[in-house]
């Protein structure tokens, strides 16, 4: 018998592995949002040559390339997923990733030239995004249908888990930055990332590890259940993707846009980047709001699928993009408006957060077959990778030669409004021809023999 479980015991307890899982998402979180708070600001102000002068990018180009980079980031999914389904199973490919993840922070930390940038970027890139779908699906392979019940309790735990640490990172990160210089801001992240990936480790004795599907992996996945779920929620996925192009111009946009607001609150003056920390600790206040609050009262007037709570996140989405354009129209005039108002939009894109990502997270999970749970996260994770190519290709497209930008001011922030509306009036018609399929694991008692291949059940 292995040394590992390799299915769920029948408890309607919470999985003896989930305070590990939960507790490396934290420092890995923390690792890569405190990297990515402080890039485009690296980029435009701190960025050298090899001869040690200064060599930074314009706004347009450190936005193009900060949203190429976080695109890669989930493009390289497919390669964890394939790893983690097909040939080492999801915690043998989160170790050997986090160990790439790790080095790719300490490449940013020892070299602040464009090569420096380069090599850790696209270390962090493979390793970040490697790990994404394994993390995710390792959640769910925890339950079986006995305790199944629990799963979107601890999906919100694990999404609390991402924001306690991106909300940490995102005020820290910044600061460490501005008095101690890219170095120490870059490898504080990267401790963090080593410091997870030991997290993860130690609790691999209370995993489930489910085994590589091997052939089964490549069976399955070109079966009629597997090309079905792909084409399926391949669709709804180029319609989130949308939320994405804008949701991840916190880090970029906003960034630069509160550069030029006031920024002083209960006389304390807030670094531009840390503006960001907003978002994680919405995220936290939110999460219980729209849980016990929020979607309860909803279901007393309409049942309230997955799909709904998507559909509603993406008019939200519009809102708050709303009034970040009229923030930079009152910028554009000539005032200098407080950042209360882009921490408005902060509140009102963040429920839109809460409504689409959570929900994606779940539903992608319970939509994919057996022995496709990390390949079917991976291909969520490609609607951010879409989402950040779009906002990226925009951004390189509408630079002048001069330095001058084709969509100048406001006008930039109502254009992907717009696009914003258009793709939630679209989803709402694809929603309601959506059939949905679940997959649940078979369980096992502890004194049964192991199964040789653990089964999984539609429900």
């Amino acid at each position: 018998m292995s040394k590992y479980l390799h299915a769920p015991l029948a408890s309607k307890r919470m999985p003896r592995g989930i305070p590990y899982i939960i507790g490396n998402e934290a420092a890995e979180r923390f690792s890569f949002y405190g990297m990515r708070a402080i890039l485009v600001v690296f980029m435009t102000q701190y960025l050298m040559d090899a001869g040690g002068d200064v060599d930074v990018m314009a706004a347009d180009e450190a936005k193009g390339w900060y949203h190429l980079f976080v695109s890669a980031v989930y493009l390289t999914p497919l390669l964890g997923a394939l790893l983690s389904d097909g040939l080492l199973g999801k915690y043998r490919t989160i170790i050997l990733l986090s160990v790439v993840y790790t080095l790719g922070h300490f490449a940013l930390a020892l070299d602040d030239t464009r090569t420096g940038l380069a090599i850790g970027l696209g270390l962090i890139a493979i390793g970040a995004g490697g790990i994404k779908p394994c993390v995710s699906a390792h959640v769910g392979d925890q339950f079986g249908a006995t305790n199944c019940h629990l799963l979107p309790r601890v999906f919100g735990w694990f999404y609390f888990s991402i924001n306690l640490g991106a909300f940490v990172s995102s005020l820290l990160t910044p600061w460490l930055l501005k008095h101690y210089g890219a170095p120490v801001a870059f490898a504080i992240p990267g401790i963090l990332m080593l410091l997870a990936t030991l997290t993860f480790r130690a609790g691999r004795y209370k995993f489930v590890h489910i085994r590589p599907g091997g052939m089964h992996f490549i069976r399955e996945t070109f079966s009629k259940d597997g090309i079905n779920a792909i084409a399926k929620l391949s669709i709804l996925y180029l319609f989130v993707a949308m939320f994405w192009a804008l949701f991840d111009q916190t880090g970029s946009a906003w960034v630069l846009q509160a550069q030029n607001m006031e920024r002083h609150i209960a006389g304390m003056e807030l670094l531009p980047s840390q503006i960001q920390a907003a978002n994680p600790l919405l995220v936290m206040l939110l999460i219980p709001v729209f849980s016990y609050l929020v979607y309860p009262q909803l279901n007393k007037v309409f049942t309230l699928t997955p799909l709904r709570k998507i559909s509603i996140g993406m008019f939200i989405t519009v809102i708050a993009f709303t009034i970040a354009s009229l923030a930079q129209q009152r910028i554009d005039q000539g005032g200098t408006p407080h950042i209360s108002w882009q921490l408005l939009a902060y509140v009102v894109l963040t429920s839109a957060e809460v409504m689409i990502s959570i929900t994606c997270l779940e539903f992608s999970y319970t939509q994919a077959p057996a022995r496709m749970k990390s390949f079917i996260m991976a291909f969520f994770m490609m609607s951010i990778a879409a989402g950040n190519l779009f906002t990226s290709a925009v951004n390189f497209f509408i630079q002048n030669p001069d330095g001058s930008s084709k969509l100048e001011g406001a006008d930039y922030y109502w254009f992907f409004t717009l696009m914003m509306l258009a793709t939630s009036l679209l989803f709402m018609l694809v929603v309601k021809f959506y059939r949905e399929k679940n997959y649940i694991h078979h369980e096992y008692c502890a004194d049964a023999a192991e199964p040789d291949d653990v089964e999984y059940r539609a429900i």
